[in-house]
């Protein structure tokens, strides 16, 4: 697979040895959370966010007062994003059926789709309000049928995030917290500061939240292991330099560690990129950050055709891909690692991000190889039941389970492969 790297981003070493010390940190913070519980929680939160109220958790009138403070027009416009993710989800949720199978004679199999019973959400803050996340986690976890709800968002320079609250409130959450950081993380884990323990986490966040989930893991289910945000833009010489370095940088602005990789086949558009991505650091309002991720993180790899790219952007499994080809559904056909696929020049990650309705929780660092991203089947547990209806169908049942059990030695197992045999057999109601 012929490709030629015009530029580079750091190491695999280097970045792992940033993830190593998060990890270390991380592991520390919990294990000080579940020790002293509710008192390192507040010291976290005042260190961190220099918040430490005497109830963290918002009321209905602090709630009702946030939402007061913002325009209609912001109210409407977030409740129009929602109505989009809530619809396509509601489609998702149509498409998982619960069924019953008689696979033989008087053998009764099944399936059910239960929702998780207590979910707790992590709505990032930070230097960006993550408003969008609240639609992605809230909303699609209501729309699977979850009857407990809890959210955590962080104060923002000590003050409530009224927006973040707001789509939070609307997409249907239960309860709402003012808490940040790994703490938030554990007080939904463990069940602090009045939180009854959830039994899944859900969410994205930075770099020592994410690490936290993954610590967590077990304890409680998660939804993925989310890492810093990832764009690959695949383009041929048909593609706009303008659009494939605004789109770059679009998400490079995300954070100084977060991937925006440029696959092509045309050098000349691989160099025009690299100058407008240039010019265009000189005016964006986030190239303190955009330009960093681009400095560190950025690459662009030329390939010799399309199925060289195609074999590359399987190998990367980015987190968000866009297509800006000649044809991209054939791309479409084709491609299968991959978090979301963003086809043709008039669509962009910032829509999924955002507004069209797809959910922008998503697989990164490599996880597209693996799994897809967040959905209502995330919240859904699809258990089995089985029932055997005739005599027939358990001594028969009990007679081939009995010689199976026996080849791996297992006597108690036989045993009850044996009972049904011999209680429902052929010979049964003779010894009756």
């Amino acid at each position: 697979m012929p490709l030629h790297y015009l530029k580079r981003g750091r190491t695999a070493a280097a970045r792992d040895a940033a993830a190593a010390q998060v990890e270390d940190t991380v592991r520390g913070l919990l294990a000080d959370l579940e020790t002293r519980g509710d008192e390192a929680l507040r010291e976290l939160s005042q260190r961190f966010d220099n918040w430490s109220p005497e109830d963290f958790r918002l009321t209905p009138g602090r709630i009702e007062a946030a939402i007061a403070t913002l325009p209609a027009q912001v109210c409407d416009d977030i409740r129009f994003a929602q109505a989009q993710v809530r619809n396509f989800a509601e489609a998702q949720r149509a498409s998982l059926r619960d069924i019953e199978v008689e696979t033989l004679p008087g053998v009764i199999l099944g399936q059910r789709n239960i929702p998780v019973a207590r979910v707790g959400c992590y709505v990032p803050g930070g230097r960006y309000p993550m408003v969008a996340s609240a639609h992605m986690s809230v909303v699609t976890a209501k729309t699977a049928g979850v009857p407990r709800l809890v959210a955590c968002t962080p104060p923002i320079n000590g003050e409530v995030p009224a927006a973040t609250v707001a789509a939070i409130h609307f997409g249907g959450a239960d309860d709402i917290y003012l808490l940040g950081g790994v703490q938030a993380l554990a007080a939904m884990a463990y069940g602090l500061i009045g939180i009854e323990p959830v039994d899944m986490l859900v969410g994205p966040g930075n770099a020592f939240v994410a690490e936290a989930k993954r610590q967590l893991y077990g304890r409680v289910g998660i939804d993925l292991l989310a890492g810093p945000t990832e764009v690959l833009v695949i383009a041929d010489e048909t593609s706009d330099a303008e659009i494939c370095a605004t789109d770059l940088l679009g998400q490079a602005e995300h954070g100084p560690t977060s991937p925006a990789v440029l696959l092509t086949t045309s050098r000349a558009l691989a160099e025009a990129v690299e100058v407008e991505i240039g010019r265009q650091l000189e005016t964006l309002p986030t190239a303190d950050l955009a330009g960093v991720a681009w400095r560190d993180y950025g690459e662009i790899i030329l390939a010799d055709g399309d199925e060289d790219m195609l074999l590359a952007a399987d190998e990367i499994a980015s987190e968000h891909v866009e297509v800006l080809t000649r044809e991209p559904d054939w791309f479409l056909e084709r491609l299968n690692n991959y978090g979301a696929l963003f086809l043709g020049p008039r669509t962009n990650v910032a829509f999924g991000d955002k507004v069209i309705g797809t959910n922008h929780t998503l697989p990164t660092k490599g996880a597209a190889r693996y799994t897809g991203g967040l959905w209502v089947g995330k919240f859904l547990k699809t258990v089995t039941f089985q029932r055997v209806t005739s005599d027939e169908a358990s001594a028969r049942l009990g007679e081939v389970g009995a010689r199976l059990c026996a080849i791996e030695g297992f006597s108690g197992h036989q045993a009850q492969c044996d009972l049904r045999a011999e209680r429902y057999g052929a010979g049964a109601s003779a010894k009756a």
